[in-house]
């Protein structure tokens, strides 16, 4: 994992107007500026960005002074829901942020190094990048994929912003710059939990298939990658998924994951991820 010194906090405004304000006032402002934002520059499903209109236009710009007053906020939260839909958002807006900001639109977001781990904005005093967000926030200080340490070290100060308990539901509002992404959205404590059921029964919908002629059902990589968050075998991960499956396939996915406990014979399979840029461009 990339130390705090390591990230590189992009740049909001030099000038910020007097007094701190509480993260939860500020993530609503910020939640606002999203959605207009997302309608003039998104496509409606969310899945696609224009980038370069994004970043010519009066209210990005707009956005980055408000969210300049993110460096010196008061994260205090009155319930891990406020907490959560706080991260969420600030990671999808950073996201956006640091591709709006290469000097080069890439074709991949993996052709810009450690973007995860380099991109940042100072909150409340302490910097947070994206793997600091996503890991050690919203996933309870888990391991990363390819980490072999928790995100955050026993004595680091972030690990008061953890969230008490892990939600698998978040892998489908993060948005990380890929067309095969979840949808980005705008979250607000009030409408998490009805949210991030839709989020996941859309993703699930796209990226779940089942096989009616042979035992074999395919699954998005985000379910290999974090699979210890849904499960610790490959069955439990189907059980989990089949609350958000269309009645359709939601009885032949029961039938497989009984099959694989049972007798192991049947084939998971993991779509290839489209690493690609969600750019309209």
């Amino acid at each position: 994992m990339a130390s705090s010194a390591d990230v590189q906090v992009l740049n909001l405004s030099n000038k910020l107007d007097s007094g701190a304000k509480p993260a939860v006032e500020l993530s609503k402002l910020l939640q606002k500026m999203m959605l207009r934002l997302k309608g003039d520059y998104m496509t409606p499903d969310g899945k696609g960005v224009n980038y370069t209109k994004l970043k010519e236009s009066q209210l990005f710009k707009d956005y980055k002074k408000q969210a300049a007053h993110l460096q010196d906020a008061h994260l205090d939260f009155s319930s891990e829901q406020e907490k959560k839909a706080f991260f969420i958002n600030i990671y999808n807006a950073l996201t956006i942020h640091g591709l709006v900001e290469q000097d080069e639109l890439p074709s991949s977001v993996l052709q810009i190094q450690q973007f995860w781990k380099r991109t940042g904005y100072k909150i409340g005093g302490h910097v947070f990048s994206l793997d600091d967000m996503e890991h050690g926030v919203l996933r309870g200080n888990r391991l990363h994929p390819s980490s072999t340490s928790p995100q955050f070290g026993n004595t680091d100060p972030r690990l008061a912003f953890i969230v008490e308990q892990l939600d698998p539901r978040i892998h489908f509002a993060l948005v990380c710059g890929a067309k095969s992404c979840p949808a980005i959205n705008v979250y607000t404590a009030e409408n998490l939990d009805m949210a991030l059921d839709a989020a996941t029964r859309s993703f699930c919908a796209q990226e779940i298939s089942v096989s009616k002629e042979v035992d074999e059902i395919w699954l998005s990589k985000i379910f290999q990658w974090y699979q210890k968050d849904f499960g610790n075998m490959e069955v439990d991960v189907i059980r989990w998924t089949e609350t958000y499956l269309e009645p359709n396939i939601k009885e032949r996915a029961h039938i497989l994951g009984t099959k694989l406990k049972t007798s192991g014979n049947i084939s998971v399979k993991y779509s290839d991820y489209d690493w690609k840029l969600n750019s309209t461009e």
